[in-house]
């Protein structure tokens, strides 16, 4: 991977902007005309609330709830669009339909909506998969994103707060974790390896470093050593020169 890897796009600001401007218009919805989304959440170990996995993170319970959420989303897609753009849409689809499943099998019996599962889902993804690469900029987004939502665990579990679903944020981060282990990072760049780098590299034929001991301290070499290495420059690296002269007079010009 190389920095050329990371390349701007709209669809950073475009992919963003559109969900989250969706979450909103369905709120909208929801209120104008006072439609009842909340029984189309998941609800748990219910054929009928096997719907929820796919709708529920589309559905909030008001206006706190939302924001609570796009803020997050707005950020987290925008890394994930920008950091892994082939990875992306993978993410947000199954990570949607996994942690659902997981919400419904795990799930309080209790209309379960929102879309904080898929943002745990897209915290655990980009944390987890940058420690994995151990490149430089992927593993300082993971330590960027645990500084902003490095608090978000302690809602995984039960006993924090009984009006969350607890289950939902703890089945997002089992499936963000677990799809890392299936969607591979950008391949890395080579790094370059010199020929001294090399497991069969022989220094007693580099000229360059016979002048130097185990130890790494500088050495004086015979004569002849000195001329046999003068002998293998000259033999092998042809060097031309062009020299020129300033034109004395306009009839040389």
């Amino acid at each position: 991977m190389s920095d050329s890897n990371f390349k701007f796009s709209n669809a950073v600001i475009g992919l963003p902007l559109f969900f989250v401007l969706f979450l909103w218009f369905v709120y909208w919805l929801q209120i104008r005309f006072d439609f009842d989304f909340y029984r189309y959440g998941i609800y748990p170990r219910d054929f009928q609330g096997l719907r929820g996995v796919l709708f529920s993170p589309f559905i909030h319970e008001n206006l706190d709830h939302l924001y609570n959420n796009s803020i997050p989303l707005l950020i987290l897609l925008a890394a994930m669009q920008f950091f892994y753009p082939k990875q992306t849409f993978g993410v947000i689809g199954y990570g949607i339909l996994f942690s659902g499943l997981i919400t419904w099998i795990v799930g309080r019996e209790n209309f379960h909506i929102g879309a904080s599962g898929l943002i745990y889902v897209l915290v655990s993804f980009i944390f987890f998969k940058g420690i994995q690469t151990r490149y430089y900029r992927l593993v300082a987004l993971s330590l960027t994103v645990i500084l902003l939502y490095g608090g978000m665990i302690w809602y995984v579990f039960p006993d924090v707060d009984q009006s969350i679903s607890w289950e939902g944020h703890l089945a997002g981060l089992i499936t963000g974790f677990v799809l890392t282990l299936f969607y591979k990072a950008p391949e890395y760049a080579k790094p370059i390896v010199y020929d001294w780098q090399r497991p069969d590299f022989d220094p007693s034929t580099d000229p360059f470093m016979k002048h130097f001991d185990e130890d790494g301290n500088f050495v004086n070499i015979s004569r002849e050593e000195e001329e046999d290495q003068v002998d293998y420059f000259s033999s092998s690296h042809l060097v031309n020169y062009i020299v020129t002269r300033k034109p004395e007079t306009e009839d040389e010009i």
